[in-house]
């Protein structure tokens, strides 16, 4: 792949811009994308053109269609590439048939991106999926000059994996958020008093064989009165106590 043309204005598009564009021997040729404020900026960081959608777009050997998941299969009809021209997109719970017919796949990286925060994906895992095997190794050796790792996953694999991403990643994230205000709401203290321990528990987490076999707590202890301690705590968020319970049962069963 020499020209790639990267299609969308959010955070994957944004990364993968960048990424391509400090790559060796690829061409970034443009951004294209609805939100031309947005577009234009990445277009800038990145060295290359932007093209409004709906523009015509420039002749390119890759066209990556890194938009919202609804949006994918509107985008890719709408561009009218053709089947010649190698077209994929980015979402771990798209099918590939949603590209429509000719020379489609799918090129997702394994990642949580942010608009603005720099991303090297040279460490990502990166799974990619092909209409036929010349696609499929085309985008291989493609994903290699971007990442380490780079593996084969179909979609009913890939779906699996973007379930595991959001039980590790937007369940986590979003559990931390709760902890913040348990924090704030409950005793005034600030989130960076539980950094270190965030930190600790994803290092530890991601240098064992399995997380369980670092899980700490008083679950996985099996302190019932410290947990019942704990949910009366929590009388005022019903919601909340239900949910420590749940997960307090998760760890317990991992931990026999």
């Amino acid at each position: 792949m020499r020209r790639v043309s990267v299609i969308g204005s959010g955070n994957v598009a944004e990364a993968l811009a960048l990424n391509i564009a400090a790559a060796w021997g690829v061409e970034l040729v443009e951004v294209v994308a609805r939100n031309a404020t947005r577009g234009e900026a990445i277009a800038m960081a990145a060295g290359c053109d932007f093209v409004a959608m709906g523009d015509e777009v420039a002749q390119a050997d890759l066209y990556i269609i890194a938009v919202a998941d609804r949006a994918v299969a509107e985008v890719a009809k709408a561009l009218e590439l053709g089947e010649e021209a190698i077209v994929v997109h980015t979402a771990g719970s798209v099918e590939l048939a949603a590209l429509g017919e000719g020379r489609r796949g799918v090129f997702y990286p394994f990642q949580t991106f942010t608009a603005g925060r720099a991303i090297d994906l040279s460490d990502v895992p990166i799974f990619i999926e092909g209409s036929d095997e010349a696609t499929t190794e085309a985008l291989e050796a493609f994903a290699e000059q971007l990442s380490s790792k780079v593996y084969r996953a179909e979609s009913r694999r890939r779906r699996e994996i973007h379930l595991s991403g959001v039980w590790a990643c937007n369940f986590v994230n979003a559990l931390y958020g709760v902890a913040a205000d348990v924090l704030h709401e409950r005793e005034g203290l600030p989130f960076e008093v539980l950094q270190p321990l965030i930190l600790e528990t994803a290092h530890k987490a991601a240098e064992a064989a399995h997380p369980a076999a670092v899980q700490t707590g008083p679950a996985r202890r099996g302190d019932t009165e410290v947990m019942a301690r704990h949910e009366a705590m929590l009388e005022d968020k019903p919601a909340l106590q239900v949910l420590y319970r749940q997960l307090s049962d998760v760890i317990s069963k991992k931990s026999k």
